[in-house]
């Protein structure tokens, strides 16, 4: 991929327009760090960490590269101020926000002079973005693993529609695994990517080594995004998928699946490495996937693969 600089890497002062998702469980100062060195955007996933853990992860983050990084915050978690107070004590410069109102904490971000991107899932919100005032949006589509939007909007879709009513640099999520599918995204009107499940089967990254397995022996159909009754949330048909399903087949009680859920569901899966009893949170392009890699052979991959494609045959 060539290195001219376009929206995307002028904003957060990056080399390639290349965005690393802040996935719980995954996200730590490790896998961010490598992103960053390979020229990309790391983003440390506050989603699973307290306050002092994400403090931690900011401060080794900062001594394992002196390249640009940033925070995602999903907004549905609680001690929010307390985030935000630390990633403004600490000097990070670019924080991904999601799940909530981009109004709540841009402006205020903006004015200690960081860059704030937000996460959407619909054209709808994505121009509520721009209202607020964001740096960036990144338009999720429906093949995302994790927390999703419930309108079922897939990238292709999502993308062209998304362009063509903002005027924020775009980026975009959901299906990015390979250098086409990034490609194939800009053509339709992105300014960069933003990877997820890709980066979650690296070394670097902070899963349980059984989950990294697991995603590599994901076939077609082995996710599903269910739960839009509380937050939608895509994830792997395993034991604790089905215990989900037994709720719906008996009627859609919403206090049984919270109850079904509890606080560390996503922990068990993700982190811990309980293969069926965990929450195990991952995209439809986990398919593509067949290896654990490091880093820096993604990126190479990504590169070579997004060169490739500028040269199809006819």
């Amino acid at each position: 991929m060539q290195q001219s600089q376009n929206r995307i890497t002028q904003l957060f002062n990056i080399q390639y327009p290349i965005i690393q998702a802040g996935m719980i469980w995954h996200s730590g100062w490790r896998l961010a760090s490598a992103v960053s060195n390979c020229g990309g955007l790391g983003l440390i996933g506050a989603g699973s960490m307290y306050p002092d853990i994400l403090r931690e992860n900011i401060q080794k983050c900062k001594q394992a590269t002196d390249k640009p990084f940033g925070v995602n915050v999903p907004m549905l978690y609680p001690n929010l101020d307390e985030v935000i107070h630390i990633i403004l004590e600490e000097g990070v410069k670019i924080v991904f926000t999601s799940a909530g109102n981009p109004k709540t904490y841009t402006e205020a971000l903006q004015k200690e002079g960081l860059k704030v991107a937000h996460v959407v899932s619909s054209t709808k919100f994505a121009m509520k973005c721009e209202d607020a005032g964001v740096d960036a949006v990144v338009a999720e589509g429906f093949e995302a693993g994790g927390h999703n939007g419930r309108d079922e909007t897939t990238t292709f879709c999502l993308i062209p529609n998304v362009r063509k009513h903002i005027s924020k640099p775009l980026i975009a999520a959901g299906g990015i695994a390979l250098g086409s599918q990034m490609k194939a995204a800009m053509i339709l009107g992105a300014d960069g990517v933003q990877i997820g499940s890709r980066f979650a089967a690296t070394t670097e990254a902070s899963a349980h080594d059984n989950w990294k397995h697991k995603i590599t022996e994901l076939q077609e159909g082995d996710t599903h995004l269910t739960l839009k009754e509380l937050a939608p949330v895509r994830m792997v048909k395993n034991k604790f998928f089905n215990e989900l399903e037994d709720i719906y087949n008996v009627g859609r009680n919403k206090e049984s699946l919270i109850a079904s859920l509890g606080r560390a569901r996503a922990k068990k899966g993700m982190f811990e490495g309980d293969m069926e009893e965990g929450e195990l949170e991952i995209g439809q392009v986990s398919a593509l996937i067949d290896d654990i890699l490091p880093v820096d052979v993604v990126f190479r991959n990504l590169l070579k693969e997004f060169e490739e494609a500028n040269n199809p045959s006819l």
